[in-house]
């Protein structure tokens, strides 16, 4: 089995492939704490014996991680408790089997260009993949396969934070979709703001995506708040929470062969 790990600003998501490329489970802890390699095996574990997923039974690992100090104990995790070398993505020795084209190709987070290989793998080409994490991302992924640029803005519970720490009277509230664009009280304003302001700016990013490109891409939606836009989005093709896991399972199987 293949233990695939996606550490991200907000979370590190944790999953298991059978062979077959089924997932037997995924498991998701904060990555704001600092952990240790066996923090992590005495979170992780316990979790795993809940599916009847054994020590043994993990025979290979892949990382993907934006976060630089969680990279080393996620990878002596994967060393010392399940006897595995983990495959790391943005190492020279790994094939992601895409062309990276922009200027510095050094500076792309692991994760999208993991989300460039399964979108392209599982819907073709051109698309464009949104990424609703810290940070909301639109990849941009060519009829080809490559990854030709994208778009960053803050993530919805970061300006959220933002509003929160920058003016003394207002709340930090949830995330919401309020049923009126006009607030009646501070927290209703300030979701309508942030939600309806967010339908906005993924709309008006795509039409001028698909203006630049002079075509029009598949949308694909992921990460955790890809849910809570799609019915107000019309732009968005499809929801596809398990991208990133996916494309850490089939770069795996292309550097394995």
């Amino acid at each position: 089995m293949l233990l695939a790990i996606d550490c991200g600003n907000t979370n590190v998501v944790f999953a298991v492939f059978d062979g077959d490329g089924s997932l037997r489970g995924t498991w998701r802890a904060n990555s704001k704490q600092e952990r240790t390699k066996d923090e992590f095996a005495v979170w992780l574990r316990p979790l795993m014996k809940m599916n009847d997923i054994r020590r043994k039974d993990i025979t290979k690992a892949i990382i993907a991680s934006v976060v630089p100090a969680a990279l080393f104990p996620l990878t002596e995790f994967c060393r010392d408790y399940f006897d595995v070398e983990p495959m790391v993505i943005d190492t020279p020795a790994v094939d992601l089997g895409i062309e990276v084209r922009v200027d510095r190709p050094d500076q792309v987070g692991a994760d999208r260009l993991v989300n460039t290989v399964a979108a392209h793998a599982k819907y073709g080409g051109p698309s464009v993949v949104i990424d609703f994490g810290t940070a909301t991302t639109f990849d941009v992924v060519a009829a080809d396969g490559a990854y030709v640029g994208g778009v960053i803005s803050p993530g919805m519970n970061l300006s959220l934070t933002a509003l929160h720490q920058a003016a003394a009277k207002l709340p930090l509230i949830d995330v919401a979709r309020p049923d009126k664009v006009i607030g009646k009280d501070t927290v209703g304003a300030m979701q309508s703001g942030v939600f309806w302001g967010y339908v906005g700016l993924i709309e008006g990013i795509v039409a001028r995506l698909r203006v630049e490109l002079e075509t029009s891409p598949k949308v694909i939606a992921t990460g955790g708040l890809a849910s809570l836009f799609v019915d107000d989005c019309p732009c968005i093709d499809t929801v596809d929470g398990d991208l990133t896991l996916d494309g850490l399972y089939l770069i795996h199987q292309r550097n394995a062969s």
